[in-house]
């Protein structure tokens, strides 16, 4: 591979700088010095044509030209295989078949993280045998597995008066319900406890529920406290919950948030039905994922054997919860009825939408009087062994790379939509870039493949990673596409980094819509159908290391939009199953093939391309957008400091949007020329010129990297990308200004404008 310090030798040999007059020589000497550079010119092309234009990863690179071969300039490794050959390649690979055995093979044995070494060795083998060197790389993990749990309602005397029942009930139609290594019920880095206290309703148990409730009078202290899932990411209930003095939590799912897939509008329920099973129970991870994701013994450095471990509470609650059912929730929010406000008192819609008034539930707050809950949770913690698989296909350009990722792990025996979906969909991008290899290609730029341990504790596997190779990712990596749910759904929804939303949109405009498809439409697209809407990225996936941590801008993307679907989806329940979703998930798979492809597409142009193909002024538009939604929630109250700060930040992001403008349509030249047939020497420095576009293009993202983070959570380092500090999931943007502006911290606001102005300058020289 010929580096750049090659290529810049190339372009100095190649310029010409004016020269001080010289005096006159005598003929012989001329006649000397021309010769002597005749011969100089000379061997400098043999070397090139021998050392360095082969090896160069440009299309057409000159090579064949040279030695009077001519191909078509469209694919940049030795055979020179076109694009279109490549895009040919990847469009007819995936298979439904092959795609089904995958989740089969992932789904009939349970795979809880640092619990699944044969599944990683046999993805490992599997893309091995597709021609993709791979390899597990181990991580030592601090986690929690469940020894015991139990939850009663007593009154004050200790007479048990009702038990929940905790776990899910088994169907003949559901072979992997009655698994006989099935994982109870029970939340990652949930505290171990025995706790009895009177119990309190708090709807979704978020920040404002929880101020709606306060300014109401109910005291938290000492308290169980009973939330509905939803809103907001679970750990953050339990967080906010322990702040007012709670000791404990109990999350359960409610109908009323099925988007009318329930039984009282007529579907029947799970297995006969596309309505929630009765009994089926959220699982999940409680750490504050919006403080810290990765091992809360080791934050910001990697979990190797031997690190120092810190002191987890900081990360982790130190209470215990419990997930229940609906069906088990039932009678405990019953006996709340007529005590304490109701939730209608409350003026948000958001108090309005419980779905169990017609089972007698009118979800009063209470407490009961005389009433208590017992919640007993035991859990075994231990630093065990995580295991990722890494692929890796080297390309000629080995600082620029491409990773796909997705992980494997799972709260059930099954996982068929979360996360083996995705898994599947992998295996057969795989199997598709091995078919590229067969027919000799070698990508321009290095694509990586990593299937993920320990997402669903808290983005375990990725964010070790992430921090053990932090060094060369911030030199190296291009993109970062995450694929966690591939396929729940008939709609599709993505999240993105503004810099990629152009590879979204050209890649589903190029798959055929399965639905569509079925019903005799072939010529509507994903793209036709899809909402067009593309999510600012938050946190609840292994995108989160890379996007807030680094600033490698990424992509997380599947069938995954459930606000049409006319199914539910049993998210992280035992019946997230492979006879699910062949019933109702995706029959047929054919939504995983469209996502493989997809997916490849997009990994594709993202390393074939001569010019990395984003748009710093789609990022400059998305800074536009964001200081809008600022300057426009503030109240007339607000900081006129502040009001002027944001004046000119303004500005630069104007300054910046130009600059952007500019590159891109520099970038947008330069791939034209390139695209031509060109003579050899100005070919060279076309090249030269598109690797300092590329490094800028790559580096852009960095520059909103801050080191010192976020204010109270260092460990996100991106200013204008995080999760809210209060969801989770959702993506803040401008974050630090955000959140002082929540706290009316008026000089943290302005403080927060600085940084965020600095950053886009720095953002600005990257482009210069």
């Amino acid at each position: 591979m010929t580096s750049l310090k090659e290529l810049e030798a190339c372009q100095q040999l190649l310029s010409t700088y004016p020269e001080p007059p010289q005096p006159r020589q005598p003929k012989k000497r001329v006649f000397k010095r021309v010769l002597t550079g005749a011969v100089g010119a000379g061997l400098l092309y043999i070397a090139l044509a021998l050392f360095v234009l082969p090896d160069l990863p440009f299309p057409g690179g000159g090579y064949d030209k040279l030695v009077g071969r001519e191909q078509p300039a469209t694919s940049w490794h030795e055979k020179r295989v076109p694009i279109e050959v490549l895009n040919e390649i990847m469009m007819a690979t995936p298979d439904v078949e092959k795609i089904r055995e995958s989740s089969y093979y992932y789904t009939q044995a349970p795979h809880l993280g640092g619990k699944n070494l044969t599944q990683m060795e046999w993805t490992r083998d599997l893309w091995e045998s597709y021609g993709i060197k791979s390899e597990i790389v181990t991580y030592d993990m601090y986690a929690n597995y469940p020894k015991g749990h139990r939850l009663g309602m007593v009154k004050a005397s200790g007479e048990l008066i009702y038990e929940a029942k905790l776990e899910e009930d088994v169907f003949k139609e559901d072979p992997t319900s009655s698994h006989p290594d099935k994982i109870p019920t029970f939340h990652g880095y949930s505290a171990s406890g025995n706790v009895t206290a009177e119990f309190v309703y708090a709807n979704y148990g978020t920040f404002a529920d929880y101020a709606d409730l306060q300014a109401a009078g109910i005291d938290f202290r000492g308290k169980i406290v009973l939330c509905r899932y939803g809103g907001i990411f679970r750990g953050l209930k339990v967080k906010r919950a322990e702040e007012l003095g709670a000791i404990g939590v109990v999350l359960f799912t409610d109908p009323g948030d099925d988007n009318g897939i329930t039984e009282l509008a007529g579907y029947a329920a799970y297995p006969e039905g596309p309505a929630r099973a009765p009994s089926s129970v959220q699982r999940g991870s409680v750490q504050y994922l919006s403080i810290q994701p990765g091992d809360p013994t080791t934050p910001g450095y990697a979990s190797k054997p031997g690190a120092h471990r810190q002191d987890p509470q900081h990360f982790i609650p130190s209470i215990p919860s419990l997930p229940i059912s609906y069906e088990a929730a039932i009678p405990i929010l019953k006996q709340l009825n007529g005590h304490g406000p109701s939730a209608k008192k409350f003026e948000r819609p958001q108090w309005q939408t419980g779905g169990l008034w017609h089972k007698g539930v009118d979800y009063s707050i209470g407490p009961a009087p005389g009433i208590q809950l017992n919640l007993y949770n035991e859990q075994e913690y231990v630093t065990t062994p995580f295991w990722n698989v890494i692929g890796k296909i080297p390309g000629y350009i080995k600082d620029e790379t491409v990773i796909l990722g997705n992980h494997h792990d799972a709260w059930i025996v099954g996982g068929a939509g979360d996360p083996n979906s995705g898994s599947a969909a992998l295996n057969e991008v795989a199997r598709s870039f091995g078919k590229m290899q067969e027919a000799g290609w070698k990508p321009a730029r290095t694509i990586m493949l990593a299937s993920w341990d320990g997402e669903e504790y808290g983005l375990l596997g990725s964010t070790e990673w992430v921090e053990d190779h932090a060094k060369e990712l911030a030199n190296g990596a291009l993109a970062y596409l995450n694929v966690d749910v591939a396929a729940t759904s008939f709609d599709f929804a993505a999240g993105a980094n503004p810099l990629l939303d152009g590879l979204l949109h050209r890649a589903t405009a190029k798959i055929v819509d399965p639905e569509s498809a079925s019903k005799g439409n072939i010529s509507a697209t994903v793209h036709d159908v899809w909402s067009k809407k593309i999510a600012t990225l938050g946190s609840g996936s292994d995108y989160t290391a890379f996007q807030d941590f680094l600033g490698i801008p990424s992509i997380d993307m599947g069938f995954s939009d459930y606000s049409k679907t006319k199914t539910v989806y049993h998210y992280h329940s035992n019946y997230d199953s492979f006879a699910w979703m062949e019933r109702f998930g995706d029959p047929g798979f054919r939504y995983h093939v469209a996502v493989a492809k997809i997916w490849g597409l997009i990994a594709l142009e993202l390393s074939e391309s001569s010019v990395v193909p984003f748009s710093a002024s789609n990022y400059a538009s998305g800074l536009e957008s964001y200081l809008h939604k600022i300057q426009s929630s503030l109240s007339s109250s607000a900081d006129p400091g502040l009001t002027a700060a944001l004046g000119n930040l303004q500005q630069t992001i104007d300054s910046f949007a130009a600059i952007a403008k500019d590159y891109d349509e520099k970038a947008a030249r330069l791939a034209e020329a390139l695209s031509r047939p060109q003579p050899l020497w100005h070919r060279i420095l076309l090249w030269y010129k598109a690797r300092k576009i590329n490094t800028g293009y790559k580096l852009l993202d960095r520059a909103f990297c801050y080191d010192k983070g976020l204010d109270e959570r260092g460990w996100f380092k991106h200013v204008v990308y995080a999760p809210g500090k209060w969801t989770g999931y959702a993506g803040d943007t401008f974050p630090g200004i955000v959140e002082n502006i929540g706290d009316k911290d008026w000089e943290g606001a302005r403080r927060w404008v600085g940084i965020v102005g600095d950053a886009i300058n720095r953002a600005k020289k990257t482009l210069e």
